[in-house]
């Protein structure tokens, strides 16, 4: 099997990739995948080091909004898993543009070359946030979307586009919109390594508001066997909610970096919230269940996992860092 990943060089993405060629997901052990990755600032090379030398493996730069490239490297592979996509909310209030050039027009590239090629199945990588805020309870995959920012927005866009290519052509598209992922070689802007990275740096920690917004925390590693799963047991045309089952307020996540690193509040400064800020996501994840997904990461041990890394690789973020900026 040739699998294409686009936006393979970010977080996400290259935990897939990296699970891929290590044997992680069974009858996948021969498959050979190709990363197509613009490497704008979250795309980062380094992320892909553990396996670059492997025979199966091929890196492509290029833009996925590029008919040109997206042309020229999406024919001969069997599927496509799309990770490609600006992510950083703050960064859409601030420049919405690019978010709706590489979220929409990006994917509806991707999905042209693909229904040209013939490629068997897509499987587009989506967020909870395209739902928008729910006070209580949890969304199931036939709630309206209704986001609120330019980033859940254009992942939105993205969304249906995806449906409209299954729908008007039969192209095999599968969406999955996972909530908050938590894990290894995530980009210093997102909150558990800004907060960390911040404290192990002895630079104070800036937490949004109150700090009473709600978010799922979900291991990267139990997303993307979720993915995997999703490519291998899904239906085309359907949506796949993937949670990881932990509901923290930002502050009560905050607290518990806190106690990892051994720091107080004393380094925490309240700063004005973000504009739009969504209050609470939760997503219903019994669709995805009953194709036998099961989160097995310990939301604990995975944190203690994490603060532990980013200690031990600050050869990997210290460079990032400068570029970052990030508030939790």
């Amino acid at each position: 099997m040739k699998i294409l990943v686009t936006g393979g060089a970010g977080f996400i993405g290259s935990h897939y990739v990296r699970a891929l060629l290590t044997g992680a997901y069974p009858g996948l052990e021969d498959a050979r995948v190709t990363v197509l990755d613009k490497l704008t600032y979250a795309g980062n090379p380094a992320n892909l080091a553990p396996v670059s030398a492997s025979p199966r493996f091929t890196f492509v730069r290029g833009d996925i909004a590029d008919p040109r490239v997206t042309a020229g490297v999406v024919p001969g592979h069997d599927v496509v898993v799309n990770f490609a996509a600006e992510t950083h909310v703050d960064r859409s209030i601030t420049g919405a543009a690019d978010f709706v050039v590489s979220n929409v027009l990006g994917t509806q590239t991707l999905l042209q070359a693909a229904l040209d090629a013939g490629v068997r199945t897509v499987v587009q990588v989506s967020t909870d946030e395209v739902y928008g805020s729910i006070a209580e309870g949890a969304w199931d995959e036939d709630e309206p979307l209704l986001p609120n920012s330019p980033y859940s927005a254009a992942k939105a866009g993205a969304d249906l586009l995806c449906r409209a290519y299954h729908r008007t052509y039969g192209l095999d598209v599968r969406v999955t919109r996972c909530s908050n992922n938590y894990g290894p070689y995530q980009y210093p802007e997102k909150l558990i390594p800004l907060v960390v990275t911040n404290l192990l740096d002895g630079v104070r920690v800036p937490l949004y508001g109150d700090g009473l917004n709600v978010r799922e925390w979900l291991h990267v590693d139990d997303h993307c066997r979720a993915i995997q799963l999703v490519l291998e047991k899904g239906s085309p045309g359907e949506v796949y909610n993937v949670g990881g089952g932990v509901e923290l307020t930002n502050r009560e996540l905050v607290g518990r970096l806190l106690d990892a690193c051994g720091a107080g509040w004393d380094l925490v400064d309240h700063v004005e919230d973000r504009p739009g800020h969504d209050r609470r996501y939760a997503v219903d994840g019994g669709k995805i269940r009953s194709i036998g997904y099961e989160p097995l990461a310990g939301f604990d041990q995975g944190l203690d996992e994490v603060v532990r890394w980013y200690g031990a690789n600050q050869a990997w973020w210290r460079p990032l860092r400068r570029r970052s900026g990030g508030r939790a």
